[in-house]
């Protein structure tokens, strides 16, 4: 038997030496020996609102590759959090995330010990996903605010769960992270939908195309499930989990409602080197009113027609029936708008006028399907409030960025934002912009889209109220643990 079991880390590095068997099924085994455990008898209480001014005592569980990017990139320089805990099992991880603190937080190798440090507040959660749950449930039973990477949870079962943890703790803040909804190019753009600048949305499409394995180099074979985790199925949802689920939010985002229906293929066609997961997927979401989001991932060529910018190749395109949005957060955040007014349309049948402004203006001077760049915080140019004069120096500026001669931007990086705004939210109330029930829907389209390709048939969202139905209870674990 393939033996990730032998050992496992809670980051994403796929950096374990050291870590042995028994460290790992004891870690391993805590989902399924914490069914079978007797119900808490009350919940701890939730710590009150803070005033103005005051840090959120933090603790983070998980500074792997990507939790150690969130520390080092963001959260040591966010100045309302203050790291008291962190957790790993793997030391190097561990010690490089303490020291970037200058020693301060302590430091833990079973997160439960790190739970049961009284003055935090709130938890990071950034392991690998078949450990979300366990750690989010013992986190939120513990009374503490939860921040957990995308996706929330993996099986159908910890839909349920999470959904009466979050009944049972209904003021403490879950936050999944989904930084696309804290992206300024990405509000604009909805912002511009909500107000009919594309029209209807009709389809959505998207796609993350990568040209590499996703391997990570084992020198020892016995690890490789641990190091390369995310090829396994019992411990990954493989592309729809880290790439779709945030392309499928963004969809949901704009379109402004749930998927029905999922259908697709995937295949294990190019990269055969005993991974599990597939190496391309290929998906059709069916909407209420009809809307399409078509979408694909595949792992031997990142072309983007029309590329603009390097990176993986990582777009989504909204299209409505006036005009079309092209965007992407890689790898600096881009959004362009393409107008292209219908001529015809359902119970009006006559021609739409093509040109917003009469007369000879800057507007005229944009080629024939040719975009413009999306701009945080620029003019609408569909308000009524907006004179010609305005009109015109937006088009200017948005001209201007066309031809390479100004460069929109983010205000500041989403991944930032979103970590400042879980700790706002923890500190003074309000609601995440990702919370629980984006997150859930979200792990809701992971899971069933993996299903629809695994069963070849096209797969219900209403399905999901009677997958795993009692599969996991909601008590914490006990005993010692490593994660």
């Amino acid at each position: 038997m393939a033996d990730f079991e032998k050992q496992h880390s809670p980051d994403h590095s796929g950096n374990n030496n050291g870590v042995n068997r028994r460290h790992f099924v004891h870690t391993a085994g805590a989902a399924s020996a914490a069914a079978i455990l007797p119900k808490a008898k009350g919940a701890p209480l939730v710590r009150t609102a803070k005033a103005a001014g005051m840090q959120v005592n933090y603790g983070f569980i998980g500074p792997g590759s990507r939790g150690f990017r969130l520390l080092k990139r963001h959260l040591q320089h966010i100045e309302i959090g203050n790291c008291v805990g962190i957790c790993d099992i793997y030391q190097p991880n561990l010690q490089k995330a303490v020291d970037l603190f200058n020693g301060k937080p302590n430091s833990y190798t079973d997160y439960r010990k790190l739970l049961e440090q009284k003055d935090i507040e709130a938890v990071f959660i950034t392991t690998p996903l078949f450990m979300h749950f366990p750690v989010m449930r013992d986190a939120l039973e513990a009374g503490k605010h939860v921040f957990c990477e995308k996706s929330l949870v993996f099986k159908p079962e910890e839909v349920h769960a999470v959904r009466e943890l979050h009944e049972k703790h209904p003021n403490q803040v879950i936050q999944v992270g989904l930084q696309r909804r804290y992206s300024s190019f990405y509000r604009t753009a909805k912002e511009m939908i909500d107000k009919g600048v594309i029209g209807k949305i009709t389809h959505v499409q998207a796609q993350w195309h990568r040209n590499k394995s996703w391997r990570r180099g084992v020198k020892d074979p016995s690890r490789e499930e641990q190091i390369n985790w995310r090829m396994y199925r019992k411990y990954s949802g493989g592309l729809c989990a880290e790439l779709m689920s945030h392309q499928v939010d963004v969809a949901d985002w704009m379109i402004g409602s749930k998927p029905k229906s999922v259908m697709g293929v995937g295949g294990i066609d190019y990269w055969k080197d005993g991974r599990d997961i597939y190496d391309n997927i290929s998906l059709i979401f069916t909407y209420p009113e009809g809307e399409k989001l078509q979408y694909s991932s595949i792992m031997t060529n990142r072309h983007i027609e029309g590329r603009r910018t390097p990176g993986d190749g990582c777009r989504e395109i909204i299209m409505g029936t006036d005009g079309a949005i092209e965007i992407t957060l890689i790898p600096g955040g881009e959004g362009m708008w393409f107008r292209d007014p219908m001529r015809e349309k359902m119970g009006e049948q006559k021609e739409v006028e093509e040109a917003w402004i009469a007369g000879a203006t800057v507007a005229d001077m944009v080629e024939q399907g040719e975009g413009l760049p999306i701009i945080p915080g620029a003019q609408d140019l569909n308000s009524g409030d907006v004179g010609f004069i305005e009109k015109e120096v937006e088009f200017a500026k948005r001209w201007l960025y066309n031809k390479g001669i100004m460069a929109p931007k983010e205000d500041r990086d989403p991944e930032y934002k979103e970590l400042e705004s879980f700790l706002l939210a923890v500190r003074d109330g309000g609601k995440p912009k990702a919370d629980v029930e984006v997150g859930l829907q979200d792990s809701v389209a992971v899971i069933l889209a993996n299903h629809c390709m695994d069963e070849e048939r096209k797969v219900y969202f209403s399905e999901i109220e009677q997958m795993g139905v009692d599969g996991v209870q909601l008590t914490k674990s006990t005993g010692s643990n490593t994660a």
